[in-house]
């Protein structure tokens, strides 16, 4: 994480949320991080964790809803349902 302001959790992808989530992990694990910054290291950690696993479950929701034909395969998708 550098010193400049952060994007906002919504913004990113599962990919940066999960890199910058460990990067976090790693730092609090290390105890390099003064008692002030790590909580909030912690929050933005949770925050993370938090848009991870919205976007795993709309991912799995989307996986749900893929129609296997008698062939075996994929013959369409239904839109995923919006919450």
């Amino acid at each position: 994480m550098s010193n400049s302001q952060p994007t906002p959790v919504n913004d990113l992808t599962f990919e940066k949320a999960l890199a910058e989530l460990e990067e976090i992990v790693g730092r609090l694990e290390r105890g390099d991080v003064p008692l002030a910054e790590s909580i909030v290291f912690y929050e933005r950690g949770e925050a993370l964790r938090k848009h991870c696993e919205k976007l795993l479950g709309e991912a799995e929701a989307r996986v749900e809803k893929i129609r296997v034909g008698d062939d075996g395969k994929a013959a369409g998708v239904e839109p995923l349902d919006p919450e």
